[in-house]
């Protein structure tokens, strides 16, 4: 019995070591070394301080910055520990009502704006983090910050227009304005 007992553990702690230890090892070495900021979360840094990441949409509820996609993540928004969509189907009656109140609070904060309402700023992603917006979403907010800051709506598309990446590869995906830096540009303005 010990004859067949001893190379099972031996095998056992040999893949212990192998890929509960120098696998990971080497692998958050080789990824600090080709790619740190990445490895390290995308942290967007001001002044030495972390005041976000790039991958993880936040809360802008000032009506001075441009805000982001709604969040169904609970018990708060943008909870990176509890990702995931409110599973809500199109026709379920809290959607339709949550989406109804979304359109109401776009309109009763900047109720001269008469635009469509791009659907990106009512319904929340199937990550409830997502740290982007479409340009489209972006380009409804200007007529409202515009009149808070006191900024010429033109230099606000020219912001938007400057922070806007086009499709990864130049057709992957869409459009997008990731909001943080978008946000930390406009601070910048001032």
């Amino acid at each position: 019995m010990l004859k067949e007992i001893r190379p099972a553990l031996s095998s056992f702690l040999l893949l212990t070591v192998v890929t509960g230890v120098l696998y990971p090892l080497a692998v958050t070495g080789i990824s600090q070394a080709i790619m740190p900021n990445q490895a390290n979360g995308s942290l967007v840094m001001e002044n030495g301080k972390a005041i976000g990441s790039r991958l993880i949409g936040q809360n802008f509820s000032d009506p001075k910055y441009f805000r982001g996609r709604p969040s169904a993540t609970s018990p708060m928004p943008y909870n990176g520990t509890a990702s995931g969509g409110s599973n809500l189907g199109p026709t379920n009656p809290a959607l339709i009502d949550a989406v109804k109140a979304r359109v109401k609070a776009l309109r009763d904060a900047d109720p001269g704006n008469t635009a469509a309402i791009p659907v990106d700023l009512v319904t929340a992603s199937g990550s409830g983090l997502d740290p982007e917006i479409s340009p489209a979403a972006a380009q409804y907010q200007i007529h409202r910050i515009a009149r808070v800051r006191g900024i010429d709506p033109s230099k606000l598309r020219q912001l938007v227009a400057r922070y806007t990446e086009e499709r990864q590869f130049g057709f992957l995906g869409e459009p997008r304005v990731n909001v943080l830096e978008l946000n930390l540009a406009l601070d910048g303005l001032n």
